[in-house]
């Protein structure tokens, strides 16, 4: 067989070492041929394009686990992903324009050249929040909430002033310290704290929620226990947090 790359030319052609070619080839991502004669790696054209769609959704962010269903199996799937992967790297370069110019305005700012406004200093911050939510939660919050709901959201967000954006965050962090007290302190969800909980939780969501209703909240918190990359979030510094505010959001929103 002598056609193709062998591993040394696949790795100094693609830039990915040939630990790593191997390790995709043990996870199954990577299947070579083999010379008959001496059984050295031949990597097809086809084996080109598939290393090409391993590295893309690695720069995206998919754990090496998670790749293999991801994988196109058709020239059809393969356009399809392709584009998907555009449309997410165009919204990465946007999230990342917009964080170069508020720091290309700070720098301006703190030479003397330019005025810069308290709303301008955040507003690479607040555009980087909006397009991670998108890439992390979009898809899911416009198939439960429609399309409508999550671009006011997004727009409540964008439009927040200085002052509003410290309050969110601060709130943020006031439930975070709330909820790990309760849970080490085995206090019940039910009573006053979940009920202190729950009314912080609920301001916290007016900042970028177009309209409150008790059903959209208890909805949420039951997306909270369903989702592990909330359970990451909320049980990040004690175990349970999830599952508390879970418990205290069903016993006391609309209460």
């Amino acid at each position: 067989m002598d056609s193709g790359y062998t591993i040394g030319e696949l790795a100094r052609l693609s830039g990915v070492s040939v630990r790593t070619l191997r390790f995709y080839e043990e996870e199954g991502l990577l299947t070579p041929a083999r010379e008959a004669a001496n059984g050295y790696r031949r990597y097809t054209s086809k084996d080109v394009d598939r290393l090409q769609e391993i590295m893309l959704l690695r720069r995206l962010g998919v754990a090496v686990r998670d790749i293999g269903p991801l994988l196109s199996t058709s020239a059809y799937e393969r356009r399809h992903a392709l584009s998907r992967h555009l449309v997410e790297l165009r919204a990465e370069r946007a999230r990342l324009d917009e964080l170069i110019k508020t720091v290309e305005r700070t720098l301006a700012h703190l030479e003397g050249e330019t005025d810069m406004t308290d709303t301008e200093k955040f507003e690479g911050f607040k555009h980087e929040l909006v397009e991670d939510n998108e890439r992390r939660y979009g898809d899911e919050a416009r198939r439960r909430y429609g399309d409508a709901a999550v671009d006011e959201s997004n727009r409540k967000m964008l439009n927040m002033s200085k002052n509003d954006y410290e309050a969110w965050r601060a709130l943020e962090t006031e439930i975070l310290d709330a909820l790990a007290e309760a849970v080490r302190e085995g206090e019940d969800p039910a009573g006053p704290l979940g009920a202190h909980v729950c009314e912080l939780h609920r301001q916290w969501l007016g900042y970028t929620w177009p309209s409150y209703s008790p059903e959209a909240h208890r909805g949420l918190a039951e997306g909270y226990v369903a989702d592990e990359r909330f359970r990451a979030y909320y049980d990040r510094d004690v175990p349970g947090a999830t599952d508390w505010l879970h418990d205290a959001i069903l016993a006391h929103a609309g209460m």
